[in-house]
């Protein structure tokens, strides 16, 4: 979000001339007789954010293989609630903007932000119940999946066959490798980047070469628990009997190989797929979105001079979508699954954390700008207004959002409070 402030300052300063001429500076690689060059504005968005697609996936993957989302009794109201979350925000985007090119915008107030909306819960610290995190998450989760399928199918330009057809091809060695018992994330990388390649030719946006690659990436340790727990403490008791006290380490060549095979053993102990998760957190938190934020979010506000008004029908409704829309298709989805007994709400949750759960639902920023240079890649006017509408409806609703979670646990405070004394 510090980003997303320093580029409207930017925009709107005398530095906004030179932040226009860097994202349009092309920059590419040569290989052979053929290469890539894209602008750098491009090289964020269809090549840096490939690895946030590529997070996405394996907690995709994580999620339907081992959390809220493997137990289909737990997963019925926030799959409900994501569905709710992306079919009425589109409808009220839909319905103010019925024709012509602002209705290219339909899929933008969809999405929802799991970074922003997770981080802002985060704020409030104990006063929300784990469980309702783990539901916010499921729902995200799930909404980035339709996300996901709506670039796909929705915002594809013309297909070049041929390229497809190699895409297939890297995508089915992925499987091979994964069926192969290969652990190395290498292998997996530089299929994966070919297979962006070839997504990116065929006219298909390449960031979903990150999903599919993480789809791909193993899920299962090479060492089950109980023989990793045999293993461990076969080497401690060598480790103990070789070892003696007061002695240097680097003079006793058998502690030490013992040390290296604990970690060796503590490495295969650990699935890829978590351990790839775990190590791109940082960098895609820290890295990749700031500097996504940083090239998309810079709006000057002189476009909303003479016939143009902030709340135009494009702005108003990226706004009411993400707004309106999240609270209505999220809450009342989930307040329908639970009165029809389908589920239950989460463990010490009443429905007003629900509420502000919906209302979290609508800061879409990350994957909402996203959809919003897609939409409209050809109308740079749109574009702006879809932006503005975005950053409006990301502000109002974590906003209120926060308000409703502080409202909804004041018992939580106080227990908190009273235990931490």
């Amino acid at each position: 979000m510090i980003c997303a402030v320093i580029a409207l300052v930017i925009a709107n300063s005398n530095l906004y001339p030179l932040y226009e001429q860097i994202l349009k500076t092309y920059a590419g690689v040569s290989f052979g007789d053929g290469g890539l060059k894209m602008s750098v504005h491009h090289w964020v968005n269809d090549g840096l954010m490939a690895f946030f697609f590529f997070h996405v996936g394996l907690e995709l993957k994580r999620e339907f293989l081992v959390g809220e989302l493997s137990d289909l009794k737990h997963a019925v109201l926030p799959i409900m609630a994501a569905i709710g979350g992306m079919v009425v925000p589109a409808l009220i985007y839909a319905g103010i903007n019925p024709s012509g090119v602002a209705a290219d915008g339909w899929g933008i107030p969809m999405a929802t932000d799991i970074a922003f909306a997770v981080g802002t819960c985060a704020l409030l610290g104990g006063r929300v119940p784990k469980s309702l995190i783990t539901f916010l998450v499921a729902l995200a989760i799930v909404d980035d999946l339709g996300a996901i399928m709506i670039i796909a199918v929705f915002y594809t330009n013309e297909i070049n066959q041929l390229a497809l057809i190699w895409a297939a091809g890297f995508t089915a060695l992925l499987w091979v490798l994964n069926a192969s018992g290969i652990r190395s994330p290498l292998p997996y990388l530089l299929i994966g980047a070919g297979l962006w390649l070839q997504l990116y030719e065929a006219g298909i946006h390449a960031t979903l070469a990150g999903v599919i690659t993480a789809f791909a990436i193993p899920a299962k340790p090479k060492y089950d628990p109980v023989a990793f727990s045999y293993q461990v403490k076969n080497l401690i008791r060598r480790f103990d009997r070789s070892y003696r006290p007061g002695e240097d380490v680097l003079r006793n060549e058998k502690v030490l190989a013992y040390v290296r095979a604990l970690g060796n053993g503590a490495r295969l102990a650990e699935a890829p797929l978590q351990k790839i998760e775990t190590g791109l957190h940082l960098p895609v938190t820290y890295i990749v979105i700031p500097i996504f934020a940083l090239a998309n979010a810079g709006i000057p506000f002189n476009v909303f001079s003479g016939d143009t008004e902030i709340f135009n029908n494009v702005t108003l409704g990226v706004t009411l979508g993400l707004v309106l829309g999240k609270l209505i298709g999220i809450a009342g989805a989930t307040w329908l699954g639970w009165k029809m007994g389908w589920g239950d709400l989460p463990h010490e949750c009443n429905f007003l954390h629900i509420v502000g759960v919906a209302f979290l639902g609508g800061i879409g920023f990350t994957m909402s700008i996203f959809i919003s240079e897609l939409a409209f890649a050809g109308s740079p006017n749109d574009l702006v207004l879809a932006k503005a509408g975005v950053l409006i409806a990301s502000l109002i609703a974590g906003i209120a959002g926060f308000i409703c979670l502080t409202k909804a646990s004041p018992k939580s405070v106080e227990r908190n409070t009273a235990e931490q004394a």
